[in-house]
């Protein structure tokens, strides 16, 4: 750095702090930071260390030098001497760093000292420099920003794109509410169009939600990993100020409860061949979650709500916030129940016995919706009658399996494509999950490839009959709500439908459940050594 001065005897003031490393236990605090300082011509500080001179980081320290201009130019080098580290925390940010620099004469400036151009450079170099030292705080998160962002969350390394609040804010026009298209249990859902033109859709959750916080990592960790045409892609993440937020590709026809036993307004014209179509897109992302993926998953949420469909009708599962890995050393998960009334397996809901079958059965009741377009837990054809499939053994039994049907189709349908969904249907919510057919068989199923094997009729035995009667308080003869369950909070939620793109349900993960399950944790590092209740 060259600056132009009057003859004489001056001040200089080089002004540091260290900005970029940290001084707690995460990679950026092992950055060591070594440079030279020198003022014309002469090396003033050799090896100069910011941390140990201040005694710790983001701490602001100066140096004094008395220095002679003898011609029209002071010079001051810094200069990397090979020492310290040179890419942690990332490559670049090594070598020397200044904070301001303050010049100051000896003399006075009114006896032919500095000239009013010389302060005027002198002020406008202090200025520039001092803004970009704000610049560099500011986008570090050290004047606001990150600063209040939950302190779990930032020690955690997101394997996924990252978006900045600012972005968010105007693809969204700063969070509207003429763009938003939903809510769920996890926060508001947005549409929005990024500067590129790219629409998106934006999930939103406080982050002052601590369960919220583990669905967020929890999902994060889960998608990032997985890639398929029927399943919701994940673009990407902001964890800023008091905000989490997931951003996903954009769904235009929303929701499949939506489209089915949403407001009457909100409804799609679903004839028989898209439903067909929508059931076999089901069922092909489950089978690659649970036998193609590199990471074998259970989804343990499959319903309606998180079955979102795009333009074309293409069924893609979404809300992976409950997904746990499948770890095929062992037999199943016992885990506490998460999930959503009316979809869980009762091996699942009654003992905690967690299997890919548990998906089997939670997509044998979504089947059984599309064919009859009807919501598992709020139709209620008889007063005895909880749900949808406890409606459909009956039907069974007497032969009138068809009756399900949609009447919306009329006779536009395929009696014996109809039979054959409905009877997969029945198979796969077989309360024995040993019965259950896998997804790649259902897939096959669905295409024609094997027969479908007609279900055993399943007579309720009296331990189900108290399982319903208590299941039935939970549910309310309503089209327009989705009833979830914690299992340790023995409390009742409503999730509206009316709008919503992505529902998430009541959950009750804790850290008993996640220690014991190792392979989420080596999929999310420290993700359950974090204190997130």
């Amino acid at each position: 750095m060259d600056f132009a001065y009057a003859r004489g005897s001056y001040r200089v003031r080089l002004h540091f702090a260290e900005i970029i490393y940290t001084d707690d236990s995460t990679f950026s605090s092992l950055g060591r930071r070594i440079f030279d300082v020198s003022i014309q011509g002469e090396v003033v500080l050799t090896d100069f260390d910011i941390v140990r001179e201040a005694n710790g980081v983001r701490k602001g320290i100066y140096k004094d030098f008395n220095v002679l201009v003898n011609g029209s130019t002071l010079e001051i080098h810094l200069y990397w001497t090979g020492k310290g580290t040179t890419a942690i925390p990332d490559r670049g940010v090594y070598g020397p760093l200044i904070s301001a620099i303050a010049v100051t004469p000896n003399f006075n400036p009114d006896t032919g000292g500095l000239s009013a151009g010389a302060i005027a450079g002198i002020v406008v170099s202090s200025c520039v420099v001092v803004l970009f030292i704000l610049a560099a705080l500011w986008m570090k998160g050290y004047l606001g920003g990150k600063d209040v962002e939950d302190e779990e969350l930032r020690a955690l390394d997101l394997q996924t794109g990252h978006f900045t609040l600012r972005q968010i804010k105007a693809a969204t026009n700063n969070f509207d509410l003429a763009n938003k298209i939903g809510e769920g249990g996890f926060g508001p859902v947005y549409k929005g169009v990024l500067s590129d033109g790219t629409i998106i859709a934006v999930k939103q959750l406080s982050s002052k939600s601590k369960q919220g916080n583990r669905e967020f990592v929890n999902e994060i960790g889960m998608i990032s990993a997985l890639q398929h045409v029927n399943l919701v892609r994940l673009y990407g993440c902001c964890i800023e100020s008091n905000q989490l937020l997931l951003i996903y590709e954009y769904l235009e026809n929303n929701s499949l409860a939506r489209a089915l036993f949403g407001r009457e307004e909100q409804r799609l014209n679903l004839d028989w061949s898209t439903r067909k179509k929508i059931c076999l897109g089901i069922a092909k992302g489950l089978a690659y979650l649970h036998e193609e993926s590199r990471l074998k998953i259970v989804h343990r949420d499959i319903k309606a709500t998180n079955v979102l469909l795009d333009k074309d009708l293409n069924a893609k599962i979404s809300d992976f916030g409950l997904a746990k890995l499948d770890e095929e050393e062992n037999t199943h998960i016992s885990t506490r129940i998460a999930g959503t009334i009316g979809y869980m397996a009762p091996e699942y809901a009654m003992r905690g016995y967690l299997t890919d079958k548990a998906d089997v059965y939670s997509f044998g009741v979504v089947a059984l919706e599309i064919v009859s377009g009807k919501s598992n837990t709020n139709y209620r054809p008889k007063e005895e009658f909880v749900y949808l499939l406890d409606w459909a053994y009956v039907l069974q039994e007497q032969g009138n399996l068809l009756d399900l049907v949609d009447p919306i189709l009329g006779s536009n349908y395929s009696e014996e494509e109809a039979m054959l969904m409905l009877n997969l249907a029945l198979l796969c919510t077989n309360p024995s999950p040993s019965l259950r057919p896998s997804m790649s068989s259902v897939v096959s199923m669905l295409q024609g490839k094997i027969p479908v094997q007609a279900p055993k009729i399943m007579h309720r035995r009296p331990s189900e009959e108290i399982r319903f009667k208590a299941f039935e308080k939970l549910s309310q003869d309503s089209q327009t709500h989705v009833s979830t369950y914690s299992q340790d909070s023995k409390e009742q939620k409503s999730v509206s439908i009316d709008g919503p793109w992505i529902d998430s349900s009541i959950s009750s993960l804790s850290k008993d459940e996640t220690r014991d399950h190792s392979s989420t944790n080596r999929l999310l590092p420290d993700l359950y050594d974090v204190n997130l209740d």
